[in-house]
Order: C-alpha cells, then sequence, then structure tokens
C-alpha cells in the first residue's frame, strides 16, 4: 500500500468558514483528537495573526503528540526584505513547530497585480524564505498558492516558482486550487506534469470545493502522482469549503488501496467526525458520506430485504468498518417483511400473511398520508404498534389543558402561561407554568405534573425540536409536523406529531416522549 499524507487545516483554513469560531479550548481538543485518530500533519494557524492563535502556540508547546506533527502557517517575506529581518517570518518560526507551512505566489497576475512586485523578486522571496526556516531546522511545505490558475495562464513561471521553493529546501510542493475552479481533467493533466517534472520531492494537492469538486478533484491528485493531501476534516471552509479530508480518507483507504492512518484506527471515523462536529457547534449532514446517519440507512423494502440477505447487496463497505452502524427506517415504503421483524418484537408468532400485519401496514400507509413520518421518529412507531396490537396500557391521561399568551413590551419578551389537567390511575393533578412560548410551558406543566407520579421523568430533557409546514397553500391552518428528540443521558429517542394547531402536534410528540421512557423503564424494571 502506497502512503498518503493527510495534512489538516480545520484548526485554520477551517476557521475562515462563515459560522465557524474556536476557542484556544476548541483548537486543543480537535488537535487531539486528530492525533488520536492518525493525521500526519495538523495545520493549527498562523502565530501572527490574532493573539488566540499566539496562545494556543504557546500552550501545545509542551504538549506530546502521538502521530501528528503539528504545523504553524505564513507567508513568505515581504517583497524587499530579507526573510531574516522580517517580522512576521521569525514570529512563525518562534511558534516553534517541528513543520511550517509556507505560501507564496505562483500566478503571475498576483504577483504583478495584487502584490505588485516583479516575477524575478517573487521568485527570490519564496527562494530565501524556504531557505531561511529550513536552516532552521523546520521541515518547509510550500503552498503554491493559486498554482493551478498560475500554470493555466503562464505555466513556465509557475513551474518557476516551485523549483525556487525546491531549491531553499521545501520537503513537499503543495499545488494550489485556491479559487476551487478546476476541472478534474485539469487537475490530474497538470499534477502529473508537475510530478514528472520534480520526480524526486512530495507533491500536494489544495483544493477548494466551488464547483463541488473537491474531493475528486483531490483523488484525480493522487492518481497522478501526489502523496500529500490536504483538506479540512468535515470540508468546512472560506465560501464554499474544502476538501473534506474524513471523505478522502475512506476513499483512500478502504476504496483505493491508499494507506493514510493506521488500519485499526479507522473504526474511529464516525466518533472523530462528529466529536469535531460538536466542538465547531455545526450539524453534520447526514447524508455525509462514511459517517451520517444516513450513510447505512436504508427505506424501501427490496433495499431491506436485499440487506437482511447479503449487507453487500445494497452497502459498498461494512457500515462497522468507519464506526458507522445500518438503520432501517419504518416508512410506508419499507415492505412488509421489515414490517413484521418490527412486529414480532412485540408479538413473536406474528407472520407476513397475519391479519395484524395487514391492518398495521394499511394503518402505516394512512398515517403517513395524513403527514406523520415515521423514518424519524421510530418511538412513535413503536407506540403505534402497541396500541393496534393491544400491547399498550397508559401511564397517564390528559384530562384538559390551557395556554395564555402574554404579548411583552418593547423590553419585554413574550411569555406563555400553560395549566394543565392529569389523571394517573384515579389521581388528578393540575399544574401551571410559565415558559417562553406556548410549547415550552405546556412541556413544563407537564412535567410538573407527572414528576410526582414518575420521578424518573426529572432526568429527562429534550435536544432536539423541529417544526414543518406540510402544505404551505393552507398558510397559517396548514398541518405542521413536529419531530423532537429526547434523551435521558443515556439513550435519545425522537418522536412526532402532527395536527392544524401547533401545539397539539408539539403535545403529541412530547407525550410520546414521556411515555417512551416510562415503557423503556418498566421493561427494564426500573421502579419509578
Amino acid at each position: 500500500m502506497s502512503k498518503v499524507a493527510l495534512f489538516d487545516s480545520s484548526l485554520r483554513d477551517g476557521a475562515q468558514a462563515e459560522g465557524i469560531t474556536f476557542s484556544v479550548e476548541d483548537k486543543i481538543k480537535i488537535l487531539k483528537s486528530l492525533d488520536a485518530l492518525g493525521i500526519d500533519y495538523v495545520e493549527a494557524g498562523n502565530p501572527t495573526s490574532n493573539p488566540k492563535d499566539l496562545e494556543f502556540f504557546q500552550r501545545v508547546g509542551q504538549m506530546r503528540l502521538e502521530n501528528a506533527k503539528l504545523v504553524a502557517f505564513g507567508s513568505t517575506c515581504h517583497k524587499g526584505c530579507d526573510p531574516q529581518e522580517d517580522t512576521y517570518v521569525n514570529a512563525l518560526l518562534s511558534a516553534q513547530t517541528r513543520a511550517v507551512a509556507i505560501f507564496g505566489k505562483s500566478w503571475d497576475f498576483h504577483v504583478t497585480d495584487i502584490i505588485r512586485t516583479t516575477l524575478e523578486e517573487n521568485l527570490r522571496m519564496i527562494r530565501e524564505t524556504i531557505r531561511y526556516a529550513a536552516s532552521r531546522d523546520r521541515e518547509v511545505i510550500f503552498d503554491a498558492e493559486h498554482f493551478f490558475d498560475g500554470y493555466k495562464n503562464h505555466p513556465e513561471y509557475a513551474m518557476q516558482t516551485l523549483a525556487a521553493a525546491r531549491e531553499g529546501g521545501a520537503s513537499c510542493l503543495v499545488l494550489c486550487d485556491t479559487n476551487g475552479g478546476c476541472m478534474p481533467g485539469e487537475i490530474r493533466r497538470i499534477v502529473a506534469a508537475v510530478k514528472e517534472k520534480f520526480p524526486d520531492v512530495s507533491i500536494g494537492i489544495h483544493c477548494h470545493n466551488d464547483c463541488g469538486l473537491a474531493v475528486g478533484n483531490s483523488l484525480e491528485a493522487v492518481l497522478a502522482g501526489a502523496d500529500h493531501v490536504q483538506g479540512t476534516f468535515l470540508g468546512f471552509g472560506e465560501r464554499c469549503g474544502n476538501a473534506s479530508l474524513c471523505t478522502i480518507l475512506g476513499d483512500l483507504q478502504l476504496k483505493m488501496g491508499y494507506e493514510c492512518v493506521p488500519k485499526e484506527k479507522m473504526t474511529e471515523l464516525t466518533q472523530t467526525a462528529r466529536y469535531i462536529a460538536e466542538i465547531a457547534n455545526i450539524t453534520l449532514t447526514e447524508k455525509e458520506p462514511f459517517i451520517g446517519r444516513s450513510s447505512f440507512s436504508h427505506k424501501g423494502g427490496m433495499h431491506i430485504d436485499g440487506v437482511n440477505k447479503n449487507p453487500k447487496s445494497f452497502e459498498h463497505i461494512p457500515p462497522e468498518s468507519v464506526g458507522n452502524s445500518r438503520r432501517f427506517l419504518m416508512s410506508e415504503v419499507a415492505g412488509r417483511g421489515y414490517l413484521l421483524n418490527k412486529l414480532q418484537r412485540l408479538v413473536p408468532n406474528l407472520t407476513k400473511e397475519s391479519e395484524e400485519t395487514r391492518r398495521m401496514m394499511d394503518r402505516l400507509k394512512e398515517l403517513e398520508h395524513e403527514g406523520y413520518q415515521f423514518e424519524g421518529a421510530e418511538s412513535s412507531f413503536e407506540l403505534l404498534v402497541r396500541k393496534e396490537l393491544g400491547k399498550y396500557r397508559p401511564f397517564f391521561e390528559i384530562e384538559d389543558f390551557k395556554i395564555i399568551g402574554e404579548a411583552g413590551g418593547e423590553d419585554t419578551p413574550f411569555s406563555a402561561y400553560a395549566m394543565v389537567k392529569v389523571r394517573v390511575d384515579d389521581q388528578v393533578k393540575i399544574t401551571a407554568a410559565e415558559g417562553d412560548g406556548p410549547v415550552n410551558a405546556l412541556d413544563k406543566a407537564l412535567r410538573e405534573s407527572l414528576e410526582g407520579f414518575f420521578p424518573a421523568l426529572r432526568n429527562i430533557y429534550l435536544t432536539d425540536y423541529k417544526v414543518r409546514i406540510l402544505d404551505t397553500r393552507e398558510a397559517t391552518a396548514a398541518i405542521v409536523r413536529v419531530l423532537i428528540e429526547t434523551t435521558d443521558g443515556r439513550e435519545k429517542w425522537s418522536t412526532v406529531g402532527v395536527s392544524t394547531d401547533i401545539i397539539g402536534a408539539s403535545l403529541k410528540a412530547l407525550v410520546d416522549s414521556l411515555e417512551i421512557k416510562l415503557i423503556k423503564d418498566v421493561e427494564q424494571h426500573v421502579t419509578f
């Protein structure tokens, strides 16, 4: 297996993405997680750019990394200045990282029109800055900014910038598609030309995703001879983002036969991705390759049947190979066979031809026609099955509720009050609560009513609340679907409610979430 080095720039290039802000603690946590996974290089920022990055480099100076080399990022010296006298170059080296990434201009247009110097002076800036850094015992990675645009405009000069970097002592020449506008064929052709010109040095690739091709272009570069790939772990970055190293790692190591991280670390891919997403405060796309919740989810009946017989019928790799898991989604298209598997958990002797199975399939189709969606709310589906098959005993009954809204003044937010009357066996309790809006008030009042009967409900809370309008043509009379996610700190479950009234839909989902918790505790013999 050929080795391909992975260079993660989440903490530098990724931090330039809209909506992304890292604290020093955030950066340290992400650095540790990437190191644990086996990433080769972690570019952590420019020590001259802001006090936060300066503090970060000071704090990690004594940190021992198992796999990754920490990289500081900076530019070549200024025009007309020797690197030894350049404040920014010396600040870059003061970070004391084993490796540095130095970027320089490879597009003649940028040299003459942006930094406004001569082509020859730019070559000197590249050569001498890298020579100075290498003389200070640094591994130097040269980022040839705008290389592909430069090559297409003036190929001889673009190649001269790489030659200058190599003469200075760069160990890796990284070709940057900075504008993200290259097509795969261009990438492969140009990388191959560079590899032929510089066969004795590592060639890297750095792609942006402005045409949606960052991952594909990175793979094309590897096929053309690149052995160093840069990106951000989850693809976030300036404008449309960078190449996703998470996807590239899966493709290179599992599909193309390259070695990127230790084989045993691949099972940590999903966990690492979700951990970094949590720290970055972003929501992972459910359809994210390899690590998304939907990556190994099956909904169609034929697909579910095929996977049950042999997973490779509809899965390109085993989900556990990247630390993910298979999911079967409950819906009207899931097929009677999958529905039967669900039903048999409660009534083992049911068959595909049973009247109960047919009735449940009809009921499922009827509810989905009304607007219910159970693929993201399997706990509500479980309650539906219990009710239809006579396996359900209500723990409580809501006899009445009332919501009162109160408009706030200029400096007072809108608030709401809820009163709930519940019955548990032969006992009745009425509770009132104030909340930030009617749904929050109703949630609080309902919990307060029930916690005296069921103390375990004190430990659960909502982690997500989504509302979707199903028929916008009906305006404020439209049907709404509410999906909520609840946790008790150990498990998570999702429930759904549908109504023309958002409060009614929310109440249905809330009640289901509480009942599922109580059912779980009864079946696990937890006392209330």
